[in-house]
């Protein structure tokens, strides 16, 4: 590639190719559908841009943000190559100068957005340009198993398909489920060169820490790191204005980004970092993907990211230069409270979700790391290492502990109680806390009660986390967060393996600080379930979520957990409209049954006094249609006759006879029945008992 080596010099400075750049760049050149997985700051844009100059015809590239796109197309410029960006940023002047460009046969490179292939000019515009080849970047974003999922990526492959050029896509961070479906999405059939050039960034340093005050934490961080430019991420757009402040009151350069920003606002926090030196930017996960700033020297998370794959693309922003950079991420209870809310109040299906949790099980994984760092973050992606001498763990080994015994107990406390519980309860159990629901339940009578009292309650949280992280133990979405027990736990159970686990975290951490929670830890992933489906009723209705029931009425919800229609009715803000509207979808999450279908009768009385005197009614006059010596000719009574009598609750047979429907042949069969009935102090409803739940025998002496 005599041409293209020439270029590469003399266009992009470059005197050699990068390590696996070059076999990319003689792919795409060639006209090969092409996918390339590589590292951030591994040269993955010269990919396509030197091809684009070698070929004829212009390349479209598609970028997920206009910053990214300007900033590619700024240094294209500066290096002398024509290459333009059509984006909703644009000014008239910049979009004219663009069309130019083409109808002059001058244009190499055209960046545009994934969301104008919506746009009905947008394939007869690339036609007239002469598209030869489609480059299509953050390819990650085309597969819903990706974390940045963008459903307009999903038009490129047919995009490709009616222009008939070669398409290339470059991604940073893809799992193998990941490449499948970019595979499937963007190239169908035609199976592209798959070049899989490691995930490694041996200059970025790896580091976790347990949160305490993680405030101070950050501040402390970024002093150590005065004047260097660095990113620190959080996961609320409240918290980014706020530790700004904090940065700024201890003399840094910084500011906060947020997609809750002004358009302008966003732009020149844009402009700023890659203009100024030593600008510390707070954001969430809207900022710094594209950024192509090679100082960055450092990136920091003051809260914990959502997968793997956004952790390590997100500090993956660090560094780009190849010089080294630091990383920290801190993480809590209150953090992975967080992300599984996020996952169970999304409406994505339940295996979406099931697997977006055991995503998040191995970030926990790596954030509860006992040997390198980097082995495990590279293992995820498949990819072998050694020990890299880079990352926390390696500057100073972890203080572990055998966790075996530990390990068990908790394992049998949890089939002890039939995989129906989290660890709040499950710790009062191991602790021996006599609580109501542990006396309710009868587990303070279970072996395992009080045999953990060697570890206290934070020691037994870290325990529990650190199980999640290997995997041992998983929330079950469908028991509302209890954890069950996997696979992969029953060797340590049954005592053919052992696990070790961290000691500065199961015996020796303090308590995180915790977010003042709407409801108890054990009705917290209810609530998240109730706020899902209001969310989806919301949303199919085409309404705003507390048209169906406010905050407060899914937290006494969550809280009462009604077991009918009638104990629904009586939580705070649902009217009668509301409990035929919704009571029967909101009780099937709550119970996992579906709401029984009650007569319009019956129906009628939900939620009020008579509700459960009409179901004893109902139940006297089935044990007597056919007499109380049951040869009698079939006789009942009307739902609607039922209702009446509940409501009225007659005392004396002369008043039961005024009701209509009760006629003398049914005084006489149910007439005293029903008066034992109304005389009675019996409830006023009748709750669905939970379903019995199988005890567990295991071989353990807990």
């Amino acid at each position: 590639m005599p041409e293209a080596a020439q270029l590469l010099h003399s266009v992009f400075g470059f005197s050699a190719f990068r390590p696996g750049q070059e076999d990319i760049v003689r792919a795409v050149m060639a006209g090969q559908n092409t996918l390339a997985i590589m590292p951030t700051g591994g040269g993955k844009s010269l990919c396509f841009q030197l091809p684009a100059l070698c070929r004829d015809g212009v390349t479209v590239v598609i970028s997920p943000l206009i910053a990214l796109m300007r900033d590619q197309v700024r240094a294209l410029r500066a290096a002398g190559v024509d290459a333009g960006a059509l984006t909703s940023g644009n000014t008239d002047e910049q979009t004219e100068e663009v069309f130019a460009a083409i109808d002059e046969g001058r244009l190499k490179l055209l960046y545009i957005a994934p969301e104008r292939l919506a746009a009905a000019g947008t394939l007869a515009l690339l036609r007239r340009a002469n598209c030869t080849l489609i480059a299509v970047d953050e390819a990650h974003c085309v597969s819903q198993w990706g974390h940045d999922f963008r459903p307009d990526y999903l038009r490129i492959g047919e995009l490709r398909r009616a222009l008939g050029v070669p398409l290339a896509a470059f991604t940073a961070t893809a799992d193998e489920e990941t490449r499948g479906e970019i595979i499937a999405r963007l190239f169908g059939s035609d199976a592209p060169h798959v070049f899989l050039h490691g995930f490694d960034r041996p200059n970025i340093h790896l580091a976790f820490a347990a949160k305490d005050n993680p405030r101070d934490q950050i501040l402390r961080f970024a002093a150590a790191r005065r004047t260097q430019s660095g990113i620190v991420y959080c996961a609320s757009r409240a918290k980014t204005e706020t530790l700004a402040r904090a940065l700024g009151d201890a003399g840094h350069s910084t500011c906060f980004y947020h997609g809750g920003m002004e358009a302008e606002a966003r732009r020149s926090v844009e402009m700023r970092f890659q203009q100024e030196d030593g600008l510390i930017v707070v954001a969430t996960i809207a900022f710094g993907m594209g950024i192509d700033k090679p100082d960055i020297r450092w990136v920091a998370h003051a809260d914990l990211p959502k997968s793997i794959e956004s952790y390590y693309q997100e500090i993956g922003r660090a560094g780009r230069d190849g010089a080294p950079a630091e990383t920290l991420t801190l993480y809590g209870p209150e953090d992975i409270k967080l992300r599984r809310t996020q996952i169970d109040e999304g409406i994505a299906p339940a295996d979406r979700k099931a697997a977006d949790h055991l995503r998040l099980n191995s970030l926990l994984g790596l954030a509860e790391a006992i040997s390198c760092r980097r082995q495990i973050l590279l293992g995820y992606f498949g990819e072998p290492a050694t020990p890299c001498g880079n990352c926390d763990i390696c500057d100073v080994p972890a203080d572990v502990f055998n966790a075996t015994d530990a390990v068990r107990k908790a394992l049998s406390a949890i089939l002890r109680t039939g995989e129906w519980f989290g660890a709040g309860h499950l710790t009062d159990i191991l602790l021996g806390t006599s609580t109501a629901k542990t006396r309710e339940r009868g587990h303070d009578k279970l072996p395992t009660f009080g045999v953990g009292r060697e570890l206290n309650r934070a020691a037994w949280a870290g325990v529990f986390r650190q199980m999640m992280g290997r995997d041992l133990v998983r929330p079950d979405p469908d028991r509302f967060g209890a954890l069950r027990m996997t696979d992969s736990a029953r060797p340590i159970l049954r005592g053919e393996a052992e696990i070790t686990l961290r000691r500065e975290t199961a015996l020796h951490a303090a308590p995180a600080p915790m977010v003042r929670a709407q409801v108890s830890d054990e009705n917290a992933a209810l609530l998240a379930a109730l706020k899902a489906k209001r969310r989806e009723l919301a949303e199919a209705a085409g309404v705003p979520s507390y048209v169906i029931f406010n905050d407060k009425t899914l937290i006494e919800m969550a809280e009462a957990r009604p077991f009918t229609l009638d104990a629904m009715m009586r939580i705070s803000g649902i009217g009668a409209k509301k409990l035929e509207s919704f009571g029967a979808v909101f009780l099937a999450v709550i119970t996992g049954q579906t709401a029984p279908d009650l007569h319009p009768a019956r129906r009628a009385v939900v939620g009020t006094a008579a509700a459960g005197v009409y179901d004893r009614l109902y139940q006297a006059q089935v044990h007597l249609m056919r007499g109380a010596d049951g040869t009698r000719k079939h006789l009942s009574v009307d739902p609607s006759t039922l209702r009446h009598i509940a409501q009225r609750r007659p005392s004396t047979l002369a008043e039961m006879v005024q009701i209509s429907g009760m006629t003398e042949a049914k005084i006489e069969r149910f007439g005293a029945a029903f008066l034992d009935v109304l005389n009675s102090d019996g409830p006023e409803d009748t709750p669905l008992a939970p379903a019995k739940v199988q005890p567990i025998w295991v071989d353990t002496p807990y």
